[in-house]
Formats: structure tokens, sequence, C-alpha cells
């Protein structure tokens, strides 16, 4: 649907240039359109953020939310944080039809959870032998929007700890499967032993990555290997070792010690090289709308505050194939009164959103 010709004047991030944009078409061109309204002149435009890790269709508890206006609601709330993209890593819920919304924020998919039986959250994932873990790549490849989700790790009952779903062979072919049907993988990962089979098998991120060592980080770096840090979630995990500690005292202690050095970790990362992004593992036990404070949590971690702001905005719509605020891409831009980059409390605040061409806050 075509929408009116718009005005905005401002400072363009990453640039720092101050420019007059407009949108025609639904697309941004810097060539004076007559007749445009004018929506916005001063402030800030920095392109749309991205909630890198986000679940719509999962809501408290891990219940599924399938309704539309459910999942409307979701996805309004990520909307109005100023977030217009979404990578999400996993739901056990078609979303598609969100699709059909213009007014809603653009979502990648990464289909479904693949776990081991009875290795992670009920009904959450689809649960698989590791021999049947490629072919069912391939499935969720083909239906997702070029990723797809892996459980690497979650608490082994027979251990009393964190340990690893699948073996190095069946996540090797698993990774191969997907990358010959044109899909990027990430693993859901908290500790450190899954981490050197999806690494050196050719993941191309790594969720959480709490356990990462500085052998791993420098592996990564070298290979181009993401990380989505997700520490707004991460913060939750003394709640996790809380909850174990009676029957899983081990399990305890490492989420605790993991917690503990979550952000040196992520400082680690992003000293050596590894591209870091932000998602807020929102979806579950994390509410929709957090972005603005998982920046400031990658900022506290050691994050520079253009870093952390680039992680969520013009860096990771780079990484997930998204144009910026450039001539003839699609207009998904927000407006902020003072630079994000300078005053990270502003992304609190958006002033304007534009989300395909039309103003939506």
């Amino acid at each position: 649907m075509t929408g009116p010709a718009l005005h905005l004047s401002g400072v363009v991030l990453p640039e720092g240039v101050h420019r007059d944009v407009w949108v025609r078409d639904g697309r941004i061109t810097f060539e004076p359109v007559p007749g445009a309204e004018t929506v916005s002149r001063g402030g800030f435009l920095l392109p749309g953020l991205v909630d890198a890790h986000c679940h719509v269709g999962i809501g408290r508890g891990g219940v599924h939310v399938a309704d539309l206006e459910g999942l409307r609601a979701q996805a309004l709330v990520e909307r109005d944080a100023g977030v217009l993209a979404l990578r999400d890593c996993g739901s056990p819920v078609d979303t598609r039809v969100l699709d059909e919304h213009e007014d809603l924020p653009r979502i990648i998919r990464a289909g479904r959870h693949l776990a081991a039986p009875r290795r992670y959250v009920p009904d959450l994932a689809i649960e698989l032998e590791p021999a049947e873990l490629a072919d069912q790549v391939r499935v969720q490849a083909r239906r997702g929007d070029g990723w797809v989700k892996l459980v690497g790790d979650w608490i082994d009952r027979g251990v009393g700890d964190l340990a690893p779903e699948w073996p190095a062979d069946a996540v090797a072919a698993a990774i191969a499967a997907a990358h010959e049907e044109g899909a990027r993988v990430t693993a859901h990962t908290f500790g450190t032993d899954a981490l050197p089979g999806l690494i050196r098998a050719g993941i191309d991120c790594i969720e959480h990555g709490t356990g990462l060592t500085e052998d791993l980080v420098g592996e990564m770096a070298a290979r181009g290997t993401a990380v989505v840090p997700t520490l707004v979630n991460v913060q939750n995990f003394p709640e996790f070792a809380a909850a174990g500690e009676q029957r899983f005292p081990a399990y305890a202690s490492t989420m605790r010690r993991l917690y503990a050095s979550s952000g040196a970790v992520v400082r680690a990362a992003y000293e050596a090289g590894v591209p870091v992004f932000a998602g807020t593992d929102a979806g579950g036990g994390v509410d929709h709308g957090l972005i603005a404070d998982e920046v400031r949590a990658l900022h506290a971690a050691g994050l520079p505050a253009e870093a952390a702001v680039a992680a969520a905005s013009w860096r990771a719509r780079e990484w997930l194939g998204l144009p910026c605020i450039e001539e003839g891409a699609p207009a998904d831009l927000v407006v902020y009164a003072t630079d994000p980059r300078a005053d990270l409390d502003s992304l609190q605040r958006p002033q304007r959103l534009v989300l395909r061409g039309r103003v939506v806050g």
C-alpha cells in the first residue's frame, strides 16, 4: 500500500550529518518531494531498532499466544519501543498472519526450536533424536526466513547440571544441512561444553553465550561468529539458580558463576572483534519492549555507547540484510530528541516512528 509523501529533517545516524529526508511511495529519498507533509523537524534520525532475539507467540511462563489480538499486542509493544524489526529466535506459533499488518514490525523467523527429547521447556521445541536433527533442520530452514534455532544445552537432570544436547557429529551435520539450504544457524547456550562443537561446525551465531571462554571468543572472532548476549535475560540467572538449588545444587552453582562473569564475557567478545548484537529474549520470562534496557546493559558490560546503539540499530540491520537510512530503502526509522549515542536514556523516548513509510507513532 502506497503511503503519503513525508518530510523529516535532522541528524541522520550513524553518519551524524544533518539532512532532509523525504518518503515517497514508502521509500526514502534525498530528493525533495513537492507537497510532502513535514512530520519531524530537528532531532536525530536512527535506522529502526532491531531486537535480535525475540519470541513472538510466547507469553509469560511459556504460554502459547496464538490469537491475533495477543500476537498484535506483543508486536505493538516492541514497535512502540522503537523496534521496527524482530529476529524471532524460535516460536511454537505460526506468526505469519502478522506480515499482513503494515503497522507492525518486520519479523525474521527461525522456525521452531529444535531440542533433544525431554531436554528443554515442555511444548516449546520440536524434540528429536540426534539422527533426526539434520533432516528437521532442512524443514525449518525452508519454513523460516533464513535462520534455524538449535537448543545447544540445557539442564541434564541425570547429571544435575547444564550439558550439551547433541553429539558433535549431529551438530556438524545439522549446520551443514542448514547452510546447504541457504539458512544460517543459531543456538541457545548457557554453559561452555556445547560451544566448541557448535563453533567448530561453523555455526553463525550464539545466543546468550555466558559460557564463552577466551579461546572460544578468539575462534568466534576469527570465524566471524556473532553473539547475542541477551543480558536482560541473564539478569534472571540468580532466580533460576534459587529455583533449582534444592534438587540441582551443581546447576545452581553454575548459573550463579555464569551470571557473575556475564559482563566480562561480553566485554571480552567485543574487544576481540566478535560481532555483538542486542536482543532481549522477550517472551516467556522477559517482557517485550526492553530493547533500551538491553542497550544500556551492553554499555554497562563494556561496549562504548555508540557500539551499543549500533548493536540494536544499523549494525544489526546490516547483519540481517535490512537497509538503513539510504536512497531507495523502505522508510523504517525512529526519531529521538537527543543523540542516543550520547544519551542512551533517550532510547526510552522515541519522538516519531516511521514504519514502511507511514507514521505509526
